[in-house]
């Protein structure tokens, strides 16, 4: 019953129109989303440089942690670049009024046209990065529960 209750309140209460773009108020809202960008990229390296140090990446669950901190480095990367090519002023236009959502690219070089399209494709590193988290903290929970730690049994 709950599940139904659930489910017709996501249906009626459901925006009539959903858009898959986040804009940025220009300037300032692209310059703080830039920074906190880099925030992350800053602290997920702090991770990384962290489990090597204490050679935590020896265990299966924060070896998984150290390949998703990675994949979300690249990840962020990735958004900033393509934030950057979004920014630049007559470089692309989206057409948002249809449902493919057409982007036009108005530079005639190949390099960063073919950088922003691939860029465009963020899920190949963030999809990879959710994986290996999820399969890291599966680890480290799997180990816990193993050795006896669930609750309260050993302190």
């Amino acid at each position: 019953m709950l599940s139904v209750l659930l489910f017709g309140c996501i249906i009626f209460t459901a925006p009539s129109v959903v858009w898959g773009v986040q804009v940025h108020s220009s300037p300032e809202g692209l310059y703080v989303h830039q920074m906190a960008h880099g925030f992350f990229i800053v602290s997920l390296a702090i991770l990384m440089y962290w489990l090597r140090s204490m050679k935590l990446i020896r265990y299966k669950g924060w070896r998984f942690i150290n390949w998703s901190a990675l994949f979300f480095i690249l990840w962020n990367l990735d958004a900033m670049i393509i934030h950057y090519f979004d920014g630049t002023e007559g470089f692309v236009t989206i057409d948002e009024h249809t449902w493919e959502g057409h982007i036009i690219v108005a530079s005639q070089h190949k390099i960063p046209v073919m950088l922003y399209y691939f860029g465009k494709m963020d899920h190949l590193f963030c999809v990879p990065a959710a994986i290996f988290l999820y399969l890291g903290l599966r680890a480290l929970a799997q180990q816990v529960e193993n050795n006896g730690y669930r609750r309260g049994e050993k302190e």
